[in-house]
């Protein structure tokens, strides 16, 4: 009951301050019926620890959340479920200075998005600045993914193609400013 309690206050006190919790940078639907959605999130603690920044020595969590969509997908798919084995990439870039930072975006799984792709960043340059966010998702290796013969005659050899999207004046600061109780 104490976690409820806490867990009510906390989000009360998120609603009134306008403190944001998920900044939606972007939203794309690919065939055949992925969904993805691009967020800059609360930094949060990550554990295995020896493989991701420290929340004190981050900014942001950048997550790519991508799942089946509610309507036109394949045969066999489960509304909103996850799609595994894709290699995710971001490129964040200053529009003010120019300064750059790359980060592979790996699987991870909590109570709020369930699995998604995400990685904690520092970003470069000031959580007040403009950036600009390109996100590329390569489709499953040859060594991940195999396909059925229904698949292949339905939908071809190929989950999709390499997919690249790019998103201007992306402002941060108010989930950089943003505490994950």
């Amino acid at each position: 009951m104490k976690n409820f309690f806490l867990t009510f206050f906390f989000s009360f006190i998120y609603f009134f301050a306008g403190i944001a919790q998920e900044l939606i940078i972007g939203e794309e639907k690919v065939d055949p019926g992925i969904k993805f959605i691009f967020e800059g999130a609360v930094k949060d603690i990550i554990s295995p620890y020896s493989r991701n920044l420290s929340q004190e020595l981050t900014n942001v969590h950048i997550e790519a959340r991508v799942n089946w969509d509610d309507k036109n997908i394949p045969d066999g798919a489960v509304s909103g479920g996850f799609i595994p084995y894709l290699q995710i990439n971001s490129l964040i870039t200053n529009e003010s200075t120019g300064i750059k930072t790359f980060i592979d975006l790996v699987p991870h799984i909590n109570l709020i998005d369930n699995f998604h792709y995400a990685r904690n960043i520092s970003l470069p340059g000031k959580i007040d600045d403009y950036y600009k966010v390109e996100f590329t998702i390569n489709p499953p290796s040859k060594y991940d993914l195999f396909y059925h013969k229904d698949w292949i005659s339905k939908n071809g050899g190929k989950f999709f193609l390499t997919k690249k999207f790019t998103y201007h004046n992306i402002n941060f600061k108010e989930v950089a400013k943003a505490i994950r109780y």
